[in-house]
């Protein structure tokens, strides 16, 4: 799994909106926040997309890009997007190059874990969150580390 400090890998692919998700054109929003899990229409995984629609727009006022990855095909990321009626863009990695590249994948089973990472501009890892279980956490910890990333901004 990658640490902060470390390079994110780009990420290029095709979102459930049909539109290109490219991690390199990001350069201009405060950060990206890119939450991975393990299974659309899952329980867990529902409730994890649920909260940050339900935040989207502190996201997006601080000015921060959101996104979310699972290793489902297209299709089936497409339609759970829809059900939620998620507003940010959601990408299908059925073949786990995404994945693999942000270390998530367990070991031996190949599913991914519940990660999300904070990347800024410049495509530097400032956060990692990870729970599997407490799922609210995520949110709350994307959202107050973005919240500070957002004032140390309006400082300078």
């Amino acid at each position: 799994m990658l640490k902060p400090g470390d390079t994110a890998p780009d990420i290029d692919a095709i979102a459930n909106d049909g539109k290109r998700f490219r991690l390199a054109e990001q350069s201009t929003k405060l950060c990206t926040v890119v939450y991975f899990f393990p299974k659309a229409f899952t329980p867990g995984c529902t409730k994890e997309t649920r909260r940050f629609r339900d935040n989207y727009a502190e996201i997006a006022i601080a000015g921060a890009t959101l996104v979310g990855v699972s290793t489902d095909d297209q299709d089936t990321q497409c339609r759970f997007a829809e059900s939620l009626q998620a507003p940010f863009p959601m990408i299908g990695d059925y073949d786990k190059k995404i994945s693999t590249a942000y270390g998530v994948l367990w070991p031996v089973i190949g599913r991914p874990r519940r990660v999300t990472y904070i990347i800024n501009p410049l495509r530097t890892i400032e956060a990692v969150f990870q729970h599997e279980v407490q799922i609210v956490k995520h949110r709350d910890e994307v959202l107050l580390h973005v919240d500070r990333m957002f004032r140390a901004r309006q400082r300078t």
